[in-house]
């Protein structure tokens, strides 16, 4: 091993004997950190890490998505977690790293995967509202930007005037945790938000908010509203089963990937923490073939 790859195996080696000496983790435990802590150091090093301080996000990231099925989500947590334990050891003792810590979150494994509409369901469903009144506008606009930014329904309704800029198309959005991300607009989605705003918004408002959108009497527009609303347009548009604001942020995902997207860009326009979450959308494309192959091949 060159000199450099030896001195960060010589810091794992370190945190074992911490762990070893000063914690007194079994042999099992210690044969787990280092299975764990090596593997990830050959992947490092593969993408040229010659010291831990320059160790990036970016870079964890590229490597929790080598931890994707078919390997066991309960392994994948393992392994992030003694990531994790290994850099706040080296942060704590001041020795070459002083990044954020990775989440180990997000491998739980999803209780069913994420409903997509297709395109001419989802297109039903966005001509709904009736556009005749200010509130049809305001429901339009509402649909288009949970699905054209893919935004949580908590992130559209919290949406303020000055997140959006409208000379670049783009919005400022704070997600979980305070979080705040920029995600730019298709052309028709801002269409949709500018004309909203500058036809039937101000009929709206009764109230100085500086919200985008305002229920009927011009409140503040709650989350529960959201749900009823698209609850009322999919059985309009004839879409059966729940479809609810997260559907629409799924569909955006979903259009996202098989439109070419990486995942990377994915998970930072959706906002997830872990890359791992952002995963599902992979394993739904990896059903629908399943499903197509089923039907299509002559052996099924």
């Amino acid at each position: 091993m060159e000199e450099k790859g030896k001195a960060l195996e010589e810091s794992i080696d370190w945190f074992l004997d911490h762990l070893r000496m000063e914690k007194g983790a079994s042999p099992h435990t210690i044969i787990a950190y280092e299975n764990d802590l090596k593997g990830a150091l050959d992947f490092f090093m593969s993408k040229g890490l010659t010291h831990w301080s320059d160790l990036t996000p970016h870079l964890v990231a590229d490597y929790q998505t080598t931890l994707g099925p078919p390997l066991a989500a309960s392994t994948a947590q393992r392994r992030m977690s003694s990531l994790r334990s290994f850099l706040k050891f080296l942060k704590a003792n001041h020795a070459g790293f002083e990044g954020d810590l990775p989440s180990t979150g997000g491998y739980r494994k999803p209780k069913r995967l994420p409903k997509a509409l297709p395109i001419d369901a989802l297109e039903k469903l966005l001509a709904a509202p009736d556009l005749s009144k200010p509130t049809g506008l305001r429901d339009r606009a509402l649909l288009e930007l949970i699905y054209g930014a893919g935004l949580r329904v908590s992130e559209a309704v919290e949406l303020t005037l000055d997140g959006y800029d409208r000379e670049t198309r783009a919005l400022r959005v704070t997600g979980k945790r305070g979080k705040t991300r920029w995600i730019p607009l298709p052309k028709i989605t801002a269409d949709w938000l500018d004309r909203y705003l500058e036809s039937a918004r101000h009929q709206l408002v009764r109230y100085p908010t500086g919200l985008v959108f305002v229920a009927d009497r011009g409140k503040p527009l709650m989350r529960q509203a959201v749900y009823i609303k698209l609850a009322k347009f999919s059985q309009m548009a004839g879409i059966p089963g729940h479809v609810g604001p997260h559907t629409l942020r799924h569909t955006y995902a979903v259009h996202l990937l098989k439109g070419g997207a990486d995942l990377r860009s994915v998970q930072e326009l959706l906002g997830h923490e872990s890359i791992v979450t952002t995963q599902v959308y992979t394993q739904l494309d990896t059903e629908e073939v399943r499903r197509k192959y089923g039907v299509a091949h002559p052996r099924k």
